[in-house]
C-alpha cells in the first residue's frame, strides 16, 4: 500500500477535486479524506476512522456499502461481457431487464428508458428530446426552459443553467438564455409571514403563469423541478404546490420534467417522488438511487405521449441523432438490476418511509424549539436543519454558511458526516435508506450536541 503522507501529497499535486475550494486545497488548509472502505451506514478512512455517513455519499448510497449481491453483479457482468454499445438496437440482457425493472416502478404511463451515466447528462438528453419534441410538433419556437431558483440539476451548461444556485452559475458564464428561473417552493422563506401553505403554494404558481405570460407560452416547452427541493435546501414542497403548478403548465400545453435523481427509488418512503405527491411527469430523470450508485448509470424515464412523437420524429427524419458511448452500459446496468432487488428483498422503501418518520420527527422534537433553529423540515430519510440568526421573524445569519458549516465540521469529530447545503445556514441529512433506528438514534443525539456545542 502507497505511504500515507505520499498519497497526500500526490492527491494535492495532481488531483483536481470537484466542489472544493482549490486554493485553500491546495495550501493544505482544507483535509484530504482518502476513504478505502464501507459497510451498512458507515466508511472507514485511510487513517482508520469509523464514519457513520447520514448523506449516504451524495444522497447516492441508498442500500448501503458493501452489499455482496451488487458487488458480485458487477464482477459478474464485467467478466461475461465488460462493455457493448446500445446504437441501432444493440442491447444487454442487463440494460433490457433494467429497463422493464423501471418500468414496472414507475407510474403507468411512463413508456420507455433512455440510460446515461450521471443526473447531468440525463437531464442534457431530457432537454434535446423536449426540442426535439417540439420541432417534430412544428413548433420551434416553443424552446425555453423554466426551472426554479435553488433547484440542483447538474452542472453541465444546459444543467448548470437550470440549476438555480449562484455557486453553481458563478463566472461560467451561465444560465443560457434558453433557460428561465421562478419562485422557489420555499415555505419558510416566504416574504408575507401570514400566507398559509396553501397560499404560498397559489402565490407561486401565479408568479409562474406570469413569468409564462410575460415570456409568451408559446416560446415555453418544459417545467423542470424536484418533488423536493435537495441541495437547494432539503426542501419539502409546500401544501398543494404540485397540483397549483401542474394546473397552469397544463393550462399552456408546457412539459412537466421531474428530477427524480435524489427522489427516485424510495428516498421519500416511496418509489417514486412524482407518486408520493402526485406529479404526472412527461419525462423523470433518474441516476443515484437507480445503482445507489455503485456504478455509474442515470436514466431519462419517457411518457407515452412523448415516445409517440419521438417515433413519429424518426419517421419523418430517420434515427434520432443522439447517443452517448456508454448509454446503457452494461457494468452499470447490471448494477441497477441488482440493487433494485436489494431494495424490494429488504423492504428499503417502508423502511425509509418508517425510519425517515421517525427521524424526522425525533429531531423537530430535540431541535424544534432551539433559539437558533428556524425550522427543522424533511420528507421520508431526508431532513433539513436550517439555522437562524433570530427565530423571530425568521432572520438569517449573514454572511450566510459560516454556522452550518461550523456544525457540520464540529458534527464529523462526533463521527457523523453530514452536509452543510450551500446558499445558507441549513444542515442536511439523507443517510441510506438501510438505517436503522438505532442509527439514527446516533446521527440525533450527535446533532444535538454538537448544536448545542457550537450555538452555546
Amino acid at each position: 500500500m502507497t505511504d500515507i503522507k505520499e498519497l497526500e501529497a500526490w492527491d494535492r499535486q495532481a488531483f483536481f477535486h470537484p466542489s472544493t475550494h482549490l486554493a485553500s486545497f491546495a495550501r493544505g488548509n482544507v483535509p484530504n479524506r482518502v476513504i478505502t472502505g464501507g459497510e451498512g451506514v458507515y466508511i472507514r478512512d485511510l487513517e482508520g476512522n469509523k464514519l457513520l455517513d447520514a448523506f449516504a455519499g451524495l444522497y447516492c448510497v441508498n442500500v448501503g456499502y458493501g452489499r455482496k449481491q451488487v458487488i458480485d453483479a458487477i464482477s459478474e457482468q464485467a467478466k461475461k461481457l465488460a462493455y457493448y454499445h446500445a446504437y441501432v438496437g444493440h442491447g444487454t440482457e442487463a440494460s433490457i431487464t433494467l429497463s422493464h425493472m423501471i418500468l414496472e416502478r414507475a407510474p403507468a404511463h411512463m413508456s420507455k428508458v433512455y440510460f446515461g451515466l450521471s443526473g447531468s447528462d440525463a437531464n442534457e438528453t431530457n432537454i434535446k428530446i423536449v426540442w426535439y419534441f417540439n420541432n417534430v410538433l412544428g413548433r420551434p419556437q416553443k424552446k425555453k426552459i423554466i426551472s426554479r431558483w435553488r433547484g440542483y440539476h447538474g452542472s453541465g451548461l444546459m444543467t448548470g443553467s437550470l440549476t438555480g444556485l449562484e455557486l453553481f452559475h458563478n463566472q461560467f458564464d451561465l444560465p443560457l438564455p434558453q433557460v428561465i428561473h421562478t419562485e422557489a417552493p420555499y415555505y419558510f422563506r416566504r416574504k408575507d409571514d401570514a400566507m398559509s401553505e396553501e397560499q404560498f403554494s397559489e402565490y407561486c404558481a401565479s408568479e409562474l403563469e406570469k413569468l409564462i405570460e410575460s415570456e409568451g407560452p408559446e416560446t415555453i416547452a418544459a417545467f423542470i423541478g424536484e418533488p423536493v427541493l435537495g441541495t437547494g435546501g432539503l426542501v419539502p414542497p409546500p401544501k398543494g404546490y404540485w397540483r397549483s403548478i401542474q394546473a397552469v403548465l397544463k393550462k399552456y400545453d408546457i412539459l412537466l420534467i421531474a428530477d427524480e435523481v435524489v427522489t427516485g427509488f424510495g428516498r421519500l418512503g416511496s418509489m417514486f417522488g412524482s407518486t408520493h405527491y402526485g406529479i404526472e411527469p412527461d419525462i423523470i430523470t433518474i441516476a443515484k438511487g437507480l445503482t445507489s450508485a455503485y456504478a455509474p448509470l442515470s436514466g431519462s424515464i419517457i411518457s407515452e405521449k412523448v415516445w409517440k412523437v419521438l417515433e413519429e420524429g424518426t419517421d419523418k427524419l430517420g434515427a434520432i441523432g443522439h447517443g452517448w458511448t456508454y448509454s446503457a452500459h452494461p457494468i452499470g446496468a447490471a448494477a441497477g438490476v441488482a440493487n433494485l432487488k436489494v431494495i424490494d428483498e429488504l423492504n428499503l422503501v417502508a423502511n425509509a418511509a418508517e425510519i425517515g418518520g421517525y427521524f424526522n420527527q425525533k429531531m423537530r422534537d430535540t431541535l424544534g424549539a432551539h433559539d437558533h433553529v428556524g425550522e427543522v423540515r424533511g420528507e421520508g430519510l431526508m431532513c433539513g436543519i436550517e439555522f437562524v440568526e433570530n427565530k423571530n421573524g425568521r432572520k438569517l445569519y449573514d454572511p450566510p454558511g459560516k454556522v452550518s458549516g461550523q456544525i457540520a465540521a464540529s458534527l464529523l469529530k462526533r463521527g457523523v458526516i453530514s452536509r452543510a447545503m450551500p446558499q445558507g445556514d441549513i444542515l442536511g441529512f439523507a443517510p441510506p435508506l438501510c438505517l436503522s433506528r438505532e442509527e439514527a438514534d446516533t446521527i440525533i443525539s450527535s446533532t444535538v450536541s454538537t448544536v448545542e456545542e457550537v450555538l452555546s
